[in-house]
């Protein structure tokens, strides 16, 4: 895990005076990375931007990189990503001796074009909430709603990454079979049971070799960071497809991720204590390690909001759906899921993602998805405007947030991850 240095200092500020900002997302304490271009320029080329308050700071352009190939960055060892963090706090801070040559590399937010952080070459999805696998589960199975393995093994199915889209881009409701449980046959049509899932991107750093399982306590090393993530879901073509090999058309058509990937070492003011409750399994042994209890866990709060078509119509703000703790959802810890993703050999690569799976709390105001919420479209939500949901409709926007912050710490969040629903 990534020890505290002088990065984190609560009381570093920054000459870019919108990461001063109470409550910014991108303080310097931050330096999240990502891809940008200038909107409306002829030069198509993604750069690799980290982001400071309300700007970009253009990597190459500022002498700290020689070419834009993020996941080459990305794969960089450990030591190198937190020289490259000091030598950005350094250039970034109050009194830098870089202010001069760095303003001229600064592009404000709003005049980028932001993308997908970094090639993604392979997307795992895994099933991390306790409380989401159990409220979904009795949805399909009342009497016996969590299944006998999940305490036991990270459970996980691999995704498309071509449709994983960035922040801000819209998508077509998708079509496919379903089948009513009083009809004979299934029709196909478009979904009508469209969701949401609040969900984090852990993205592989450092890749292992074919063959080299990656121990626990090695683990961290090989992450780069996380963003947020919304796997969306059409959950009645799910409910027809997934037996007996689990989701396919029902979750390959759009994911949505933020534009910044917030590092490892931004996490470590935030870590926190791993433990199982009572009465539950310990994990198995390549499962678990000394420094994944006691610091495997992060405090993140995460938000949910939606702004209905009518609702943007009106000028009214978008309005919250759920808030809740990632420690109290995540039954398993990142590291954990990169001890098991690879303890058969399998080989990761810089640029891979690994999706938390919907990360819901214990009560229905923590829930990540609308199925859950609306007990499987049973029990319709009401907006404050009057309009109710179960599932999605045409023209809904939703909206992920997160973000981290303790006493002794600076906030840093996470950025958005939006989207919107098109007929």
């Amino acid at each position: 895990m990534t020890l505290l240095d002088k990065t984190h200092n609560p009381n570093l500020r920054s000459w870019v005076e919108s990461a001063n900002v109470a409550g910014c997302d991108f303080p310097i304490q931050n330096l999240p990375f990502g891809r940008f271009r200038r909107a409306g320029s002829s030069d198509t080329s993604l750069r690799i931007g980290v982001a400071i308050g309300d700007q970009v700071l253009d990597l190459r352009a500022a002498g700290l990189v020689d070419h834009d190939d993020m996941n080459a960055l990305m794969a960089a060892a450990p030591a190198e990503r937190v020289a490259l963090r000091q030598r950005l706090s350094d250039g970034l801070a109050q009194g830098s001796t870089q202010q001069a040559a760095w303003a001229a590399a600064l592009v404000p937010q709003s005049a980028c074009e932001l993308a997908v952080p970094c090639k993604v070459g392979d997307y795992t999805d895994f099933y991390t909430s306790v409380h989401h696998a159990t409220n979904i589960g009795r949805q399909f199975r009342p009497d016996n709603p969590l299944l006998p393995n999940y305490k036991w093994v990270p459970i996980g199915y691999h995704g498309r990454a071509s449709s994983i889209i960035p922040s801000g881009t819209a998508f077509r409701r998708p079509r496919g079979q379903t089948k009513a449980p009083d009809a004979a046959e299934p029709s196909f049509g478009p979904c009508k049971r469209l969701d949401y899932e609040l969900e984090l991107a852990w993205f592989i750093g450092q890749g292992n070799a074919l063959g080299e399982p990656v121990a626990i306590d090695q683990a961290e090393d090989h992450l780069f960071g996380v963003a947020l993530f919304n796997d969306w879901s059409a959950r009645d073509i799910q409910a027809w497809e997934y037996q007996p090999l689990g989701p396919f058309l029902s979750k390959n058509f759009g994911s949505t991720v933020s534009p910044w990937i917030v590092t490892m070492e931004a996490l470590a003011p935030f870590r926190a204590p791993f433990s199982r409750p009572e009465g539950d399994p310990q994990p198995l042994p390549y499962l678990d390690g000394a420094g994944n209890r006691a610091h495997g866990h992060i405090d993140m709060q995460l938000e949910v909001l939606i702004q209905t078509a009518k609702m943007r119509a009106d000028g009214q703000a978008p309005t919250r759906l759920s808030l809740g703790k990632l420690k109290e959802a995540a039954y398993w810890t990142p590291a954990q899921l990169v001890a098991h993703h690879t303890v058969n050999g399998c080989n990761l690569q810089p640029g891979d993602l690994m999706g938390s799976g919907t990360l819901s709390g214990p009560s229905l105001d923590t829930a990540g998805s609308l199925a859950e919420m609306s007990v499987g479209g049973k029990q319709p939500i009401t907006l404050p405007n009057g309009e109710q949901r179960t599932f999605l409709q045409d023209g809904d926007t939703l909206i992920l947030r997160g973000w981290c912050e303790r006493e002794g710490a600076v906030r840093i969040g996470l950025g958005e991850a939006s989207g919107t629903v098109l007929a």
